[in-house]
């Protein structure tokens, strides 16, 4: 009998380490590191974040000329920062545990995802290299010179691609074709169709592949090295993907200022971020941690399928650890999430920086989507959804009021701030979502107590 080829990973691969439960946890990182222990040793700067916010700033004039969307914002990519009044499954009286908030960068311009900056950076890198290479912009620096024929006749001979299960994909392949790059984007069997549709209607080849992210991730690394004018993205050690995921550290701050939010020992901030391979969220906290230092604290939230970054944090001495290797089989709804093996970039730079990793099933996903959309309006897709399950791990359970309690956090809690960080769902079509609000509500529908208890599945 020929068996499944994601099956045979798992039992071939299984016994080699621990399990990790199919149910949600929350585990803490034993390695974070205190700002009195002075500054990690990082092959990433905080100078190559700044860099990568001068860079957007440059390229912002000729972003607002290709992207109508970006007119208002001047080609400023960025979300908002709006109030939550209450979180499903988690009692505040008197505000307790402080305010919630998001962070939604589910309705980022061009890309509709977390993944927008990071990826429109690294284009913007490649493109303002080659740009200078010959000769532009000319002496008075004019970015919108990049938009012009000639720019357009240089770029042609070139190609961008990268393997995504979507979002990064959107990203990457809106901004080349933009700009005049050929455009491939080699997709997971994890990608959604719409994803796909929507990159071809951009004039992006699309390459579709049976096998999970890092099998596409690899199909597109091993094309690209066989063409001297294929430039490859690689969102499992891509540096300046890193660098631009981290602009948004500089934002954040600025609209805390403008919110007149402090954050310090007094009024700690908490950050909870969904995460697939880890490049993204991992970028967000390097930025803040170097802010705020040991005033943030940065969670990661995994479906319990999926949970790959928890599954290399917690086996150090095994790079390039798999989900299947720890018994599980990668198969989640939330697809920008369903990822097998973590970014050991992301890893290494994490290790002093995270304070936990928290998983969550597919079912509070689609429960917490339809609460937000009953109870806010706003609409984001599954994977965007992990993060609601952050604070009520943290705060629900033992091992969460473990670590306030180690560091004497309960003393201020009332006047934290809880950040939710919702990463996609701009584009995702009507009739798509319309079957995430089904299932959802369906969830909600099944529990005794309704969006608490549907919610609280990850307790």
């Amino acid at each position: 009998m020929e068996i499944p080829e994601t099956l045979g990973k798992i039992l071939m691969r299984s016994n080699r380490s621990r399990k990790i439960s199919s149910l949600p946890q929350l585990w803490l990182n034993p390695e974070i590191r205190s700002s009195d222990d002075g500054p990690a040793i990082n092959s990433i700067t905080i100078n190559n974040v700044r860099e990568a916010e001068a860079r957007l700033a440059r390229f912002a004039p000729l972003l607002a000329g290709l992207f109508p969307e970006l007119a208002e914002s001047h080609g400023i990519i960025e979300s908002a920062l709006l109030e939550l009044p209450s979180v499903a499954g988690i009692e505040n009286p008197g505000g307790r545990y402080g305010k919630f908030w998001i962070k939604a960068d589910h309705a980022l311009p061009i890309a509709g995802s977390i993944k927008a900056r990071g990826g429109i950076h690294e284009v913007l890198e490649f493109a303002e290299s080659l740009a200078r290479r010959h000769g532009l912009p000319g002496p008075r620096g004019d970015y919108l010179e990049l938009a012009s024929p000639a720019a357009r006749s240089i770029f042609s001979q070139h190609e961008i691609s990268v393997g995504s299960t979507g979002n990064l994909g959107l990203s990457i392949g809106i901004m080349a074709a933009a700009l005049g790059f050929r455009a491939t984007v080699h997709m997971s069997a994890e990608a959604k169709q719409w994803k796909k549709d929507r990159l071809r209607r951009h004039g992006v080849t699309v390459l579709e592949y049976s096998g999970d992210y890092s099998e596409a991730v690899e199909a597109g690394r091993v094309r690209a090295s066989a063409d001297p004018y294929t430039y490859f993205v690689d969102d499992e050690q891509s540096r300046l993907l890193f660098s631009g995921y981290g602009v948004a550290a500089f934002r954040l701050r600025a609209q805390l200022e403008e919110l007149a939010i402090a954050v310090d020992a007094e009024h700690p901030l908490f950050v909870y971020l969904p995460c697939g391979v880890g490049g993204a969220p991992a970028g967000v906290t390097f930025g803040l941690k170097h802010i705020f230092g040991d005033a943030v604290h940065c969670f990661f939230v995994e479906p319990t399928a999926s949970p790959c970054f928890l599954a290399q944090m917690q086996n150090p001495d095994w790079a390039g650890i798999t989900v299947y290797d720890v018994g599980l089989d990668n198969a989640t709804h939330a697809d920008g999430l369903a990822v097998p093996a973590a970014s050991q970039l992301a890893i290494e730079e994490m290790r002093p920086l995270l304070a936990g990793i928290a998983t969550t099933s597919d079912d509070t996903l689609f429960a917490d989507l339809y609460w937000l959309h009953v109870q806010e309006n706003i609409r984001i897709e599954p994977s965007a959804a992990a993060a609601f399950s952050g604070p009520r791990m943290l705060l629900g359970g033992e091992i969460g009021q473990a670590y306030l309690r180690r560091h004497g956090l309960h003393p201020s809690m009332h006047r934290a701030n809880h950040i939710l960080w919702t990463t996609g769902g701009l584009f995702v079509p009507d009739d798509e979502y319309a079957d995430f609000l089904e299932r959802g509500r369906t969830v909600a529908q099944a529990t005794e107590a309704g969006f608490s208890s549907a919610s609280s599945i990850a307790l």
